[in-house]
């Protein structure tokens, strides 16, 4: 079976997420993928009321769809878009 990737919006930053079981929230293993990854330097330090006040804007994205902190996350890869970085 091959992973269909959505297109990445412009201006965004994509976070790759793999899991092995299913999230009930995705904020916090959002929060600690950003803080291990090394390609952007400002979402490496961003707090955790910076990323929920991303959310609370829209820039967090999943397959063009905004995002909620509470959203789940199903096994498997998920690919998470971040507006204007």
């Amino acid at each position: 079976m091959q992973d269909r990737i959505p297109p990445q919006p412009a201006n965004s930053h994509r976070v790759t997420i793999e899991v092995h079981a299913r999230l009930s929230r995705m904020d916090n293993k959002l929060l600690m993928v950003l803080k291990e990854q090394t390609e952007n330097p400002k979402l490496q330090a961003i707090s955790r009321n910076a990323l929920k006040q991303l959310f609370l804007d829209g820039r967090i994205q999943i397959k063009g769809q905004r995002a909620k902190p509470s959203s789940a996350i199903a096994k498997g890869i998920t690919y998470v878009d971040i507006l204007g970085y």
